[in-house]
């Protein structure tokens, strides 16, 4: 959109680029396998062209992310989730054969996965290009045409991605849009054949909200706190060192970062100790990636201030002083956290691991199962009689079993959240379908005797297919002709006196 362009003017070019694909998409509503699979590797040899400057363009609007983070964390998977698409995508294309019913046996069923038409996705800031061409390159797979909003803290990023789309995508094919954070609610407003939201539980209330408007479907994927679960048998140094890589990775600011620790109250100390120390070992060198803005450094630390204020105890894994060293915000372990405090109560999206000490397993399941449901769950355990424990008493998205977060970057699987961390699937086939159509096609045979079926009703094939699939009614449970109210009171009490609670 054109710099200094009005509010109404980027409203009108937001519904003019909808309507340029909607009308794109009426001329070629289904694209074949091949110009599907065309498109996705003309993103991907994208991808590998620009990945210098698209980690560049990341540390810029980060404030110095390192190189390899971006290409490790966005780029990489951004190419496994293409890959993966182009090799299975024409055998999810085709039409799977059902079971007709008893009834019309000899007959065809079948259903076809159609292109829905126009999606849109709403892209955070924190893993900006996976998290805008992931969802982009199932969308095309699935044969749709694709706009996407980028966040307003990635503007450096948004503005090489946009120029990276258009030199292999025409506009009414793929547009990338940016706008002003007062106005991002005017996108997730648009009537769109599908919706992608990334980002937090309270906004995506509200996308879900303006796309009820035009009963637009949206597949949303809210983060929420995600728990790590330390079990007694397993080894403290080695959870400490893979949850401090969780909360170390892009500054913690990850959908699926362990939010807080549930440890072993004699281990406490170990554990905080050992994650403080496996945080200096990897991030101490200057490879911490900075807190996205000022914005979510304020934010983080009056989260610390309420946890200070309230009690808590808190260890930075190295000296900090934002005077000097600005947003590159070290691990910070609390211990002493109650439920009052925002860091319990709040996603927190940044380098704060509350550490909570218990006594039994037990207890643990019970504060998970009272508490809204997660993107994520890691359980740390060597026997798998403790880790078929802790996946049966708990709900998440989805599960890590000793270590963090991968279960996520493998696209074979869906990947999504449950409750208030989010709904529908990103990856695997369950994401090719989610942002296709399951159009269902039931084709007669030429001499099925259908007929049999019409009016009038009561002949001895329609008397024979009543029996045969509900049974014989219960002579108990007459029918009384209308306005017998004495009969009916009659049968009420019958039927409380055979009930099972009588």
């Amino acid at each position: 959109m054109a710099a200094g362009a009005t509010a109404e003017a980027r409203a009108a070019d937001l519904a003019r680029i909808l309507a340029a694909q909607r009308r794109a998409f009426g001329a070629a509503p289904a694209p074949d396998a091949a110009a599907r699979r065309a498109g996705l590797r003309r993103l991907k040899r994208q991808v590998g062209r620009y990945q210098d400057l698209l980690a560049a363009a990341m540390a810029a609007d980060f404030g110095n992310r390192a190189a390899a983070e971006s290409k490790l964390f966005d780029l990489l998977p951004s190419v496994m989730e293409i890959d993966h698409l182009i090799r299975h995508l024409g055998r999810w294309m085709r039409p799977s054969r059902r079971p007709t019913e008893l009834l019309f046996r000899t007959n065809s069923l079948r259903v076809f996965y159609r292109p829905k038409g126009v999606v849109g996705i709403i892209v955070p800031w924190n893993l900006p290009i996976y998290l805008a061409i992931g969802p982009l390159a199932a969308a095309l797979a699935a044969g749709n045409r694709v706009m996407i909003k980028m966040a307003e803290d990635s503007p450096a990023t948004a503005a090489l991605l946009r120029r990276m789309l258009a030199e292999i995508f025409a506009e009414d094919e793929v547009a990338l849009v940016t706008l002003p954070r007062e106005e991002a609610g005017a996108f997730g407003a648009l009537a769109f054949d599908h919706l992608v939201f990334t980002g937090s539980t309270a906004v995506g209330r509200q996308v879900m909200a303006a796309a009820a408007q035009d009963l637009v479907p949206v597949t949303l994927e809210l983060g929420g706190k995600s728990p790590a679960i330390l079990a007694p048998d397993f080894p403290v140094a080695d959870a400490a060192l893979r949850i401090a890589h969780g909360k170390g990775a892009n500054g913690g600011q990850i959908c699926v970062a362990p939010d807080h620790a549930f440890v072993p109250r004699a281990e406490l100390a170990a554990f905080v100790a050992a994650a403080a120390e496996s945080w200096r070992q990897m991030y101490g060198g200057g490879d911490a990636t900075p807190v996205i803005s000022d914005r979510q450094l304020a934010r983080l630390q009056a989260m610390l201030a309420d946890a200070r204020d309230k009690g808590a105890r808190i260890l930075p894994a190295a000296p900090w002083d934002p005077a000097r060293d600005g947003r590159r915000m070290p691990l910070h372990l609390l211990t002493g956290v109650t439920p009052d405090m925002a860091v319990m109560r709040e996603e927190i999206f940044g380098p704060l691991l509350p550490v909570l000490p218990y006594d039994s397993l037990d207890e643990v399941l019970a504060q998970l199962a009272a508490a809204p449901r997660p993107l994520a769950l890691y359980g740390f355990a060597r026997d798998p009689a403790l880790q078929a424990r802790i996946l049966s008493g708990t709900q998440s998205g989805g599960v890590t079993l000793n270590d963090w977060a991968w279960h996520a970057a493998n696209h074979a699987a869906p990947f999504g959240g449950i409750g208030a961390s989010g709904m529908g699937n990103y990856h695997g086939i369950e994401g090719f379908r989610e942002l296709s159509h399951a159009r269902t096609v039931f084709r007669k045979h030429r001499f099925f005797p259908v007929q049999l079926f019409y009016p009038p009703y009561g002949g001895r094939i329609q008397r024979l297919v009543l029996r045969w699939f509900l049974g014989r009614p219960d002579p108990a449970l007459q029918v009384r002709p209308a306005g017998d109210s004495e009969g009916a009171a009659s049968e009420d009490a019958q039927a409380r006196r055979d009930s099972p609670a009588a």
